[in-house]
């Protein structure tokens, strides 16, 4: 209540010290008036307390004028200087009416009036200043009127004074109106300056820029921000049309962006460089939006630059066309070091193989080439290893979905590694648990997780045996969970060691490649395969105990169940002798095609390259063309177009395959796109070699010539 009270006084002062000019002048002219009616010696000394009282206000209100707070002894002598001053007015009031005169009576209660009304509008402009200033000194001087001053006039008192009441009760309402609504203006100005002072600091240190232009492009507001994104101060782009600093390449569309933007209505933001003031172009994007005001639409644009992330886009843009180019130097590299490594691999494996079942070896030279053909062909399962992870790295695999039997592929793995098993007196055990029924699944590929997992189970187990369980459970959507486990009791691995077990060229420790050999590839590519067909996989282990490494696959389930066997071709199923082109540029190749196939009716004929194979499919008449692709002259593929391309009744149906170390699906998609029939891929499988020669002199004859 006291801090009310003293903001009061402290409000009466500052505006009592700004009336004082008015004031003053009002009492001498007053003075001035009254002489005419009164004594001028009653006059004068009004005067004269009139002009001690304003002066000491004026000097005592000064400190609250300025802002600051004044001592309690200030206030009251202020206040103290206001209510004389009141009196003073009303005495004059009160010695115009008992004059005598008539003159003086209305003079008199005018003066009454003009007081009040003064305090009320002007004076003092506060509850407290009115209260003292006029209503007070109103009301007393009324009273004195009624009860003591003389009426010489002998006036009625009652309607003259009555209505004087009503003049005071109206002038009260409307003071406390008119304060009232003061109260509130001075609120909503000071709500507005306060906002204002809000939105200009925002303004003023926001970093986007925020413009606002009408529709024929001049500019109505700019934030000061302009300045620092574009180097012009604010007047100077007010001095010019809009789209003035657009890039010359943008100012050819965003102009017609807006335009369109303005016809269908909405919000757009564009992207687009313009003209710093120094000279260089910065990329700014833009929030174009519709606003109405009043009658009229104008866009509002919200600016900031963007220089750093087009630097960054673009580093990555460069990034991305670094790793594509060494994507594709990467897949070049493979394609040929495959076909590099392939190729002699190809004589390797087919020679020492023809070798080992040679009746003319003596015991100890055969066994020497069976270990050539052991040491070929572990060098190529490293070849297919390297060539399966980064097929599988680049998702260039593919899984087959096709009816099989889930306790398949473990029979034939531990079928397949049996005599490894009882070479090291290990025993090696299949286990089912739960119902097993058909599933559709890629079988080739489980088969390849359990080989690795059988392989590593064996090599790293020196006595014990090796267990393979199967657990098929049913799960949702008329799905079959199936989880396969290899259990060994073997040299085990640290909990530690299992976590890096999955990676590329990871093993348990340096003295594993050692010891057992190795790539650390294996089981990199058993998680990848597992995960591409959707399930999961992991090992358990302990130092000494053993190790189980798993997977877990949900696959449909289904009634269909095909005949996967599939023998092994020792002969050639002919109706008639077969005539055979070999195309390859490599000599120990093609001599490694005859040796294979010198126990059969088959007629060999050999080219160098395309070019010579062109020529004689034009001569003479084959069942079949063998195809390198990459050979010096003409390489397999163009001359298998060529051949496509000649018009030879005896060259219609031709079969022509793809014989090559190229084992890439988009290398094996080229052969077939160029017109082969089918691909033979390098080092060649002797079965795999007389299923083609069977198949396909069958099928071309089966083919009617048009």
């Amino acid at each position: 209540m006291r801090a009310l009270l003293d903001d009061g006084l402290d409000e009466l002062a500052a505006k009592t010290y700004q009336g004082f000019p008015q004031r003053m002048a009002t009492t001498a002219i007053v003075a001035a008036l009254a002489s005419n009616l009164l004594a001028w010696q009653a006059c004068a000394l009004f005067l004269l307390a009139q002009s001690i009282s304003e002066g000491v206000c004026l000097l005592a209100s000064r400190r609250q004028f300025l802002g600051f707070k004044a001592s309690p002894r200030q206030r009251l002598l202020q206040l103290s200087t206001v209510g004389f001053g009141c009196i003073s007015w009303m005495t004059l009031g009160a010695l115009l009416w008992s004059s005598g005169t008539a003159a003086g009576a209305v003079t008199g209660m005018t003066l009454w009036l003009s007081v009040i009304f003064f305090a009320q509008s002007h004076a003092y402009q506060s509850p407290l200043g009115f209260v003292v200033g006029g209503a007070l000194p109103g009301a007393g001087i009324l009273i004195w009127c009624l009860a003591f001053a003389p009426n010489p006039l002998n006036m009625p008192k009652f309607p003259v004074f009555g209505l004087m009441i009503m003049s005071l009760a109206f002038a009260s309402d409307a003071v406390v109106r008119t304060l009232a609504a003061r109260r509130k203006f001075e609120d909503a100005v000071a709500r507005l300056r306060t906002s204002e002072v809000h939105y200009r600091v925002l303004a003023d240190n926001i970093t986007d820029v925020i413009a606002l232009n009408d529709l024929d492009g001049r500019r109505l507001y700019l934030s000061p921000s302009i300045e620092r994104a574009m180097g012009y101060s604010v007047e100077e782009l007010f001095s010019t049309q809009n789209y003035t600093f657009l890039h010359p390449d943008d100012a050819a569309w965003v102009p017609g962006e807006l335009d369109a933007m303005v016809q269908r209505g909405g919000e757009m933001t564009l992207q687009y460089r313009i003209v710093h003031k120094d000279g260089h172009s910065v990329w700014v994007e833009t929030n174009f939006g519709l606003i109405q005001v009043g009658d009229a639409t104008q866009i509002i644009s919200v600016s900031r630059l963007i220089d750093a992330r087009k630097a960054l886009e673009t580093e990555l843009v460069e990034a991305r066309r670094r790793a594509e180019d060494a994507a594709a130097a990467k897949s070049d590299f493979l394609a040929n070091m495959t076909h590099e490594l392939r190729t002699p691999l190809n004589a390797i494996v087919g020679f020492s193989g023809i070798l080992r079942r040679s009746p003319r070896l003596e015991a100890e030279d055969a066994h020497h080439a069976a270990l050539i053909h052991d040491a070929s062909t572990t060098l190529l399962e490293l070849v297919n290893s390297v060539l399966d992870f980064s097929r599988l790295e680049a998702g260039a695999v593919e899984v087959e979905a096709r009816p099989f039997d889930p306790e398949t592929p473990l029979r034939a793995i531990a079928e397949l590694m049996a005599e490894q098993a009882r070479a090291k007196g290990l025993t090696l055990a299949v286990e089912t648990r739960g119902e097993v029924a058909p599933l559709l699944g890629d079988a080739s590929r489980i088969r390849q997780v359990l080989l690795n997992f059988v392989s590593n189970a064996i090599k790293f187990t020196a006595e014990g045996g090796v267990t393979l369980t199967l657990l098929q459970q049913e799960a949702d959507n008329d799905c079959g969970r199936m989880r396969v486990e290899v259990a060994d009791t073997g040299i085990g691995v640290t909990p530690q060691q299992i976590e890096q077990l999955f990676e590329r060229f990871t093993q348990a420790d340096a003295s594993v490649s050692r010891q057992y050999g190795g790539t650390g590839l294996g089981l990199a590519i058993c998680k990848r395969t597992v995960e591409l067909m959707g399930g999961t996989i992991g090992a358990n282990s302990a130092p000494g105990q053993g190790s189980t490494f798993w997977f877990e696959l949900v696959l449909p389930r289904t009634d269909v169940l095909e005949d996967e066997t599939e023998a092994e071709l020792e002969t050639l199923d002919l109706e008639e002798p077969l005539r055979l082109l070999v195309v390859e540029d490599v000599a120990v190749n093609r001599e490694l095609i005859a040796a294979l196939l010198r126990p059969f009716d088959v007629a060999i004929e050999t080219a160098e390259n395309g070019e010579q194979a062109l020529a004689k499919v034009q001569d003479q008449a084959f069942d079949l063309v063998l195809m390198d692709v990459q050979m010096p002259v003409m390489d397999g593929l163009t001359a298998t177009r060529a051949i496509r391309a000649l018009d030879l009744p005896h060259l219609k149906g031709l079969p022509i395959i793809a014989m090559t170390a190229n084992v890439l699906p988009d290398q094996v998609q080229k052969c077939l796109d160029a017109g082969m029939d089918d691909h033979l891929g390098k080092p060649i499988e002797p079965a795999r070699l007389l299923a083609v020669l069977s198949e396909w002199p069958n099928r071309a004859a089966e083919t009617p010539v048009t």
